[in-house]
């Protein structure tokens, strides 16, 4: 479980959602999120840039790939450059130069990532750093301290903070007055059947007014079901790492751009894609920047990967708004697995449940 609810969204919290369209036969819904550095549209993929920076990307090129919100990471920021730094900075936007809108989480998801480093107590959990192993306690206070102190002076420019749903969600849970809700728990190993149940429970059980954020998840497939499940909100690391190893997505899969098979092709990467790489440079070009070790080719990878993701988003997001998600869902999934009914069994069995059949 990750995410708390600070100050900020405890104080009478603004009804930040605004519904444009709902699915008529599943539970996608494309919305927009009101909030101090812009409107966000929704279902959206924020991109994590862990310690106020993304590898291999810029803030300018991601303005320019039309991001308009990204993540930050409380537990990670809060031991470096740490809390009284980003203060001085005027707060984690003017720290990173980003103009548009920050998430940031607890820390809490550390407890899981970092467990071999961690130990549990009644004051909170005791981290050994990753970085000099020294010892730190993010207890819940110190956890919404470093928030306020990565947020700005106005409460109304604060890093966005969605409060925590494990699952199942209590009842009590839907109760609180905060801007929206964060799914967390998933995403550390359980199978994709108890995954995508858990998802389509929390989903069943929290307001429909208010944005409903799945922690961690990235991959293509799960992106479309969990949407489909009724998901506004989804972050994680995979498109910029899945680049650092030389893969880049595209609508079958990712190509492992290594491959000898690359050496000579001199089409994009994806011919339909509009990011700067492939309207650019050339697989084979990419290959040989892989092969010669140049880091410029992660860089471009990176670009290209999250471009990728963001006008996936988009292109759900228009499907629902054009009331065509069923038919968008079937398509991805014909071109992802060469038929529809080729995907995984616990993908069909998710938008099933929700009256997408792939048959």
């Amino acid at each position: 479980m990750a995410g708390v609810a600070t100050q900020a969204s405890l104080e009478s919290a603004p009804r930040i959602m605004r519904l444009v369209a709902e699915c008529s036969r599943s539970r996608a819904r494309a919305g927009e999120l009101r909030l101090p550095h812009g409107t966000v549209a929704t279902p959206v993929f924020m991109p994590v840039g862990t310690q106020a920076t993304m590898k291999g990307i810029t803030t300018e090129q991601l303005d320019a790939l039309g991001c308009r919100i990204c993540l930050g990471n409380t537990y990670h920021l809060g031991l470096r450059p740490g809390p009284e730094l980003i203060q001085k900075a005027n707060g984690l936007h003017g720290f990173m130069n980003w103009p548009h809108n920050l998430l940031t989480d607890s820390g809490g998801f550390q407890m899981v990532s970092l467990v071999s480093l961690s130990e549990v107590t009644e004051e909170g959990v005791r981290f050994r750093s990753p970085y000099d192993g020294g010892e730190t306690l993010l207890s819940p206070e110190k956890s919404v301290q470093i928030q306020n102190a990565l947020g700005e002076r106005t409460l109304g420019s604060r890093p966005l903070t969605l409060s925590p749903s494990p699952y199942p969600v209590p009842s009590e849970m839907t109760k609180r007055d905060v801007p929206g809700f964060a799914i967390g728990g998933l995403s550390g190993g359980e199978s994709k059947s108890q995954f995508w149940r858990m998802v389509a429970l929390s989903t069943s059980r929290l307001p429909k007014d208010k944005p409903r954020y799945l922690m961690g998840v990235g991959y293509a497939t799960d992106l479309v079901v969990c949407v489909a499940l009724g998901c506004d909100m989804f972050d994680c690391v995979f498109p910029t790492r899945t680049a650092r190893f030389g893969s880049a997505l595209v609508p079958t899969g990712n190509l492992q751009l290594r491959k000898k098979v690359f050496e000579k092709d001199f089409g994009p990467i994806n011919p339909e894609c509009t990011c700067p790489t492939c309207q650019k440079h050339s697989r084979a070009f990419l290959h040989a920047l892989l092969h010669s070790d140049n880091t410029a080719a992660l860089h471009h990878l990176t670009v290209h990967n999250i471009a990728y993701q963001l006008q996936l988003m988009s292109a759900v997001r228009a499907s629902i708004v054009e009331r065509r998600f069923p038919d968008f869902v079937r398509d991805f999934m014909g071109t992802m697995y060469g038929d529809p009914t080729l995907c995984p069994t616990w993908a069909a069995d998710a938008l099933a449940s929700v009256g997408i059949t792939l048959g």
